[in-house]
Order: structure tokens, then sequence, then C-alpha cells
């Protein structure tokens, strides 16, 4: 009994010390849609903020028409041409739904017809990021600005995969797993220069046994290196 009220505390511990609040995925990151009318469009450039992800969000009926610092609102077909501020224009649109969900997109650069963007923030670390970019952002892109042929997503510097930096990660979960009379090593790191880099725990004690906290390290991990193909195993 005294193993597994340790066990509970910490799982407690953990989720407190990372402050990561479970959430359900946003629009930011499925919502959407498989059907974009040219009147969605011409909303990118309106006066009012637009949703790219909700239909609903769209109203085009705005008579201010004395405002001489409105945008530019490109007439029903008509089509913009690839420059920085084109896209950057077409972003702005986009940008509010992305910094509500703790994130944001900054152009990194302009190689030809293609573009190649950055998402920062929660939508950088997201497991969905590769569905936001390819489903909302080219999508939104490629419609405004015909010319662009591919968006790219070029990911943020992170940390190089190796037995210091993972000892920092783990460094932040060994006082809860020893509150749980528990301990993580190190068993094996291989296969850096390959595109499935394999990591080797082991971890003892009372908590071992318990899949979620295996999951909660896991996750701690591959948010901390943001490497696709990172395997981790547990030593038996």
């Amino acid at each position: 009994m005294r193993a597994i009220n340790g066990v509970l505390f910490f799982l407690i511990r953990l989720a407190q010390s990372w402050h990561l609040p479970l959430r359900v995925p946003s629009p930011t990151c499925f919502g959407w849609h498989n059907q974009v009318s040219s009147r969605r469009n011409m909303a990118l450039f309106s006066d009012t903020v637009a949703s790219p992800f909700r239909e609903d969000d769209y109203d085009l009926d705005d008579d201010d028409d004395d405002d001489d610092d409105a945008q530019y609102i490109p007439e029903e077909g008509e089509n913009l041409v690839l420059t920085l501020e084109n896209v950057e224009l077409v972003l702005d649109r986009m940008r509010p739904y992305l910094i509500s969900d703790g994130g944001n997109v900054v152009v990194k650069e302009i190689d030809g017809p293609v573009v190649i963007l950055e998402l920062q923030g929660a939508c950088g670390s997201c497991p969905s990021s590769t569905v936001t970019m390819k489903m909302g952002l080219e999508r939104g892109l490629k419609e405004a600005i015909p010319e662009i042929q591919e968006v790219i997503q070029a990911l943020p510097d992170m940390p190089e995969l190796n037995e210091t930096e993972v000892e920092t990660v783990l460094d932040g979960i060994r006082p809860f797993l020893q509150v749980a009379g528990g301990e993580i090593s190190i068993s094996e790191i291989s296969g850096l220069n390959s595109v499935q880099p394999l990591l080797v725990l082991k971890m003892t004690g009372a908590s071992s046994s318990i899949q979620s906290v295996k999951l909660e390290i896991m996750q701690r991990l591959q948010r901390h290196f943001m490497l696709s193909g990172l395997r981790i195993d547990w030593e038996k």
C-alpha cells in the first residue's frame, strides 16, 4: 500500500511540475475544412479577422468604406503574386488562431515557388504540427497565391541527442521517482546518425511497472528532442 501511495504521489507531482494541462486539440490542429470556397479567399483579406478554421466565421458584409488604412481586398477570382509582403498578409489572417493556441508562425525563407515556414511555441511541438502546416497554412497560402508550389516546415534548432541532454531531462524526473522508491538510468543510445535513433532506459522500483509513468517520461523526452524518428525502449 505504501508503494502504491508513493506512485500516486509521484504521478501527481510530475504532472504539476510540467504545467501541461490536458486539453482537447484545438481547431488550430484539426479544424481545417476540406472544402474551401473562393469566398473564403476573399475573407482572408477583409478588415475583420476571419478564422481559417470555421466557415461561419467569414463575414464579408463590411460596409466601412471610410477607413483609409483598410487592407486591400482582392476581387473574387483575383490572385496575389508571390512576395514576402503578400505571404505575410495571408498568414496575418491565420496568426490569431495560432496565437490563441499558444503558437505562432514565421516566414524563414522564400526560395522560388517554395515557402519555408517555422511553427513556434505550442504549434511547433504539437504532434499534429504537420497537419497544421499542410492542411491549414499551406492550403490557405496556395489558394491566395497560386504561384506557391510547396510550403515546407522548417524545424527550429533542437538539442542534440546525447547522454548529457538525456540526463538533463531525467534529472527533472528523478526527484518524483525517488518519492515512489524508483530510479531511472540510461542503458543505451545508438543510431545517432540514422533517421531512427534508439534510446533505451532502465527504470526500477514500484513505478517501473506502471505504463502511464513510462508514457509521461517518453513524452517529455520527445518534446525535448523533437525527433520524429526517435525510438524509446525500456530494458526488461
